[in-house]
């Protein structure tokens, strides 16, 4: 099956405030998720069944790119830091 990737207003408003580097392995992550979606570990969340996250270093940080399934779509919502415990993936998610 093949996938549409689409970009949130947040992670593209995350992925400019990046350096070049860090958005080449990003760029490197998504064509991993456009060859199947399903690899990475699945996150629960109260409004979409299908999310899930990537790990990520980015500029010494440990970074995670969460994105949904809506199938035929993936929606790349946005980069959130470790440290924060996935608080406010929700309000992310009900942006989408």
């Amino acid at each position: 099956m093949s996938f549409k990737i689409i970009s949130s207003k947040l992670f593209l408003k995350q992925i400019k405030e990046i350096d070049s580097k860090s958005k080449k392995i990003i760029h490197e992550k998504i064509q991993l998720i456009k060859e199947n979606p399903y690899r990475n570990k699945k996150i629960h969340s109260k409004k979409f069944s299908k999310v899930f996250r990537i790990r990520l270093n980015i500029q010494r940080k440990e970074k995670r790119l969460i994105y949904v399934i809506l199938s035929p779509k993936i929606i790349l919502v946005c980069l959130m830091d470790r440290n924060k415990n996935y608080k406010d993936l929700e309000k992310y998610l009900s942006k989408i």
